[in-house]
């Protein structure tokens, strides 16, 4: 449903609330964006330019109460007074990923997952410009989907979805949806009923039918068990890392195979990222490319010359032959659980942070494989000592990046790596985590 000449409320004025109310506004429709917080000057500035009104520090429920339509921040969870009191007065709300489709006339490749989805939101972006598609990237990673809408409509986006985006959309349709994993994380926003996490990432399935793919990931037992229960009405592909397919992808630890209309194969020592589940992340995307029937030279290429986001396992420098590596965007243990995983030479870890809820025992097994010392980086390391006291022979303590980098090049040898994948958030010692991978690709540029 497209919106035009109605009365729009932007709750958030983030990127994709100042980019859902460009949108709006160039639709000729009455806008006001409200932010219970600061609004940071940038985006102010934009707002004041195109003429949006905006409140900053209040809710003035009075006018939102009256909005035809209101789009809602990512941020702002579905139990929030206000947004309780929109549903009660039968005022949709809608995420900006929604919004945003309803001026669309894009075909679309949404990915989501609990660990994973930037990389190959990224990857699969890469390898559309490099087959000359004319192809936006938005969603959850760089600019908002709606801003690029207002700006120009394009043939193809590809769309990180997080989420709490999914909670917002109602009638989007992906083209192709990719879904990579589900494991536990921000349980708190779904009354810690792992279910509701679980549906609430399976929206990305619900408007799907004959004409679209849904690309899975079938060693994921949760994924799988809703597969079964659900029945989707849609081109379903499943990749495995365990299993050969006749129809999806796999890999074994000399290649990976898609077979779509035709089989694909690529030695799994060419893949730009390393590990196992990057090997996950690269059949899912190679399996896209080939359902586009994106040529097999295209392909192999773009999955043997991509580079990866900044924070995650990033290459920082090599120091008298020890290797550094960033990947401060591992905020949950599951996302260090596959930093681990792919560390192939003797491990220095920096790990620590703000803890949210961190069950550390699922990374011993990994911990006393690949890990010689350990270095807390965070105000409270009471938890992470206690769980590996006992594993690794080695844990000290550091209050900032340039002590952690300085005990990491004194622990580690040459041929060995020191890799930063806090497991947790940032807030104690550091902005956010790029503030957290920036100062350790500082301190380690000094040594």
């Amino acid at each position: 449903m497209r919106y035009t000449n109605s009365h729009i409320v932007v709750l958030g004025a983030g990127e994709s609330g100042v980019g859902a109310a460009l949108l709006a506004v160039k639709f000729g429709n009455k806008v006001l964006v409200s932010d219970r917080g600061q609004i940071k000057a940038a985006f102010k500035k934009e707002l004041e330019e195109n003429s949006i009104p905006f409140e900053e520090g209040k809710h003035s429920e009075s006018e939102i109460l009256t909005a035809d339509l209101v789009v809602k921040s990512p941020g702002i969870p579905d139990t929030a007074p206000l947004v309780v009191a929109l549903r009660e007065k039968n005022i949709p709300v809608v995420s900006e990923i929604e919004f945003a489709g309803y001026y669309s006339a894009a075909k679309t490749i949404c990915i989501t997952g609990s660990n994973g989805k930037t990389t190959t939101t990224l990857l699969i972006h890469h390898l559309l410009k490099k087959a000359g598609f004319d192809a936006g990237l938005g969603g959850n990673v760089g600019t908002s989907y709606a801003r690029q809408v207002a700006e120009k409509d394009r043939e193809w986006f590809v769309l990180e979805l997080s989420s709490f985006q999914l909670d917002g959309m109602f009638e989007f349709k992906p083209t192709i949806s990719v879904l990579l994993n589900i494991t536990p994380d921000h349980l708190d926003r779904y009354n810690y009923e792992m279910q509701n996490y679980v549906n609430s990432k399976f929206r990305i399935l619900q408007n799907m039918d004959h004409d679209s793919w849904f690309i899975y990931n079938m060693d994921d037992p949760i994924i799988t068990s809703e597969i079964k229960k659900r029945k989707p009405e849609t081109n379903c592909v499943p990749f495995s890392i365990k299993q050969p397919v006749s129809f999806g992808g796999f890999s074994d630890s000399k290649q990976i195979t898609i077979i779509i209309k035709d089989q694909f194969t690529m030695s799994i020592h060419d893949l730009a990222m390393k590990g196992k589940h990057n090997t996950q992340n690269s059949l899912a995307a190679g399996i896209a490319g080939r359902i586009l029937e994106i040529r097999k030279e295209i392909v192999r290429e773009s999955l043997s010359d991509f580079q990866n986001v900044e924070h995650r396992l990033e290459f920082v420098a090599r120091v008298n032959g020890i290797e550094f590596i960033n990947d401060s965007k591992a905020t949950n243990v599951n996302s260090t659980w596959y930093a681990l995983e792919s560390m192939e030479k003797p491990t220095v870890w920096i790990v620590g942070g703000v803890d949210k809820g961190n069950d550390y025992s699922e990374l011993i097994d990994l911990v006393k494989e690949k890990v010689k010392a350990i270095i807390c980086l965070g105000t409270d390391n009471s938890k992470i000592i206690e769980t590996f006291k006992s594993v690794v022979p080695t844990i000290v303590e550091a209050s900032s990046s340039e002590e952690a980098v300085a005990f990491g090049y004194r622990l580690a040898a040459k041929e060995e790596t020191v890799l930063l994948s806090p497991a947790c958030a940032s807030f104690d010692l550091f902005e956010n985590y790029e503030d957290r991978g920036n100062q350790f690709k500082t301190a380690v540029r000094a040594l």
